[in-house]
């Protein structure tokens, strides 16, 4: 059995995003997960420069994509930062660089 249920919230407004709820935890705890694919094709850019653009394993992409894996709470707060601001961010890891 999977360790994860996953539901898709219907109003188009929230379609980016993933409800998510664990399993494996007392309290049942939900979180709200970026849609990681919805995000990247809003975007307009492929896996592989996505991935490049916010220093992101392409592996690791492809698997949140294809609901192999769910990011990590650090990861969970990367994307939501991203999906608020992307040129922000790609632009403070351009100077980073």
């Amino acid at each position: 059995m999977s360790k994860f249920t996953r539901r898709r919230w219907q109003t188009p407004m929230r379609s980016q995003f993933l409800e998510v709820r664990t399993r494996n935890l007392k309290s049942s705890a939900w979180y709200r997960l970026v849609n990681v694919k919805k995000l990247r094709e809003r975007l307009g850019l492929t896996q592989e420069a996505f991935a490049a653009a916010y220093r992101i394993p392409v592996g690791t992409l492809r698997d949140w994509e294809q609901g192999r894996k769910n990011p990590d709470a650090p990861a969970r707060a990367y994307l939501l930062v991203i999906d608020r601001n992307p040129e922000m961010v790609a632009q403070l890891l351009k100077r980073a660089a």
